[in-house]
């Protein structure tokens, strides 16, 4: 089965065809940079531009940065305050003319990883996170999807754990991935007393230099990098619009 995925994020919209039954992709990754703002109408616009360029229509899943609830954004991370209480499945349809499921961004990532990725066959508790412009994660127990965690928000150290730990706060700091990673290993060590894991996958931006932080981290729990890498928001929100 062949599905439309996107990946909304607050600097970029991307896009591609997926195989869902492989998790491959049939089409080049198709990006167009986010609007100024990120606000609901202009980004709509974007999406559709991007559906527009696979003249597509079929199915489409779509991750989005946000608590998303029946379709419904609830929260804004890294995008306009204006799509809290956004209807972005409904506004999504209207832009495309596709059937549409739209889920978290940090949720799809985390879909893919286990489909397809380096959660393939833990049964145990997972959590995955994208470590990027801002800190999504994803808990699996037992295979099953906890929806909308956005553990990246917790207060560590008497601060919010996203803005201070997420990889855009070392391009902004100038920090060395070796003072970077101790810092992340902070962040890590509050979640593995918070939901004590089995296995955490650390994806994003930031995986692909894996080797230069995972020395930093000083845990229990097993972490590894992710395997999906940037197509995982695509991959995982084309699975969730077959009900995978």
């Amino acid at each position: 089965m062949h599905v439309l995925g996107l990946d909304i994020g607050g600097t970029g919209i991307k896009g591609a065809l997926v195989e869902t039954g492989t998790g491959v992709l049939i089409t080049e990754r198709f990006r167009l940079r986010t609007p100024e703002k990120a606000e609901p109408g202009p980004v709509m616009e974007t999406i559709r531009k991007v559906v527009e360029h696979f003249a597509w229509n079929g199915s489409v899943g779509c991750g989005f940065p946000a608590v998303i609830k029946h379709g419904v954004a609830y929260t804004a991370a890294n995008i306009s305050d204006r799509w809290i209480g956004f209807d972005v499945r409904q506004a999504l349809v209207d832009a495309t003319g596709c059937p549409a499921t739209v889920i978290n961004d940090a949720d799809a990532a985390g879909i893919a990883e286990m489909r397809f990725g380096a959660g393939m066959g833990e049964a145990g508790t997972v959590l995955v996170l994208t470590l990027g412009t801002g800190i999504g994660t994803a808990l699996f127990v037992r295979g099953q999807l906890v929806p909308n965690m956005e553990l990246g928000h917790i207060e560590v150290n008497g601060r919010e754990a996203e803005p201070w730990t997420a990889d855009i706060a070392r391009k902004r700091e100038r920090l060395s991935w070796k003072k970077w990673g101790r810092r992340l290993n902070i962040y890590l060590q509050a979640l593995e007393r918070l939901v004590s894991p089995d296995l955490i996958i650390i994806g994003g931006g930031a995986s692909r230099e894996h080797e230069k932080f995972f020395p930093c981290l000083d845990l229990e729990t097993r972490v590894v990098p992710a395997a999906m890498l940037n197509e995982a928001g695509i991959i995982g929100a084309a699975l969730a619009a077959t009900g995978l």
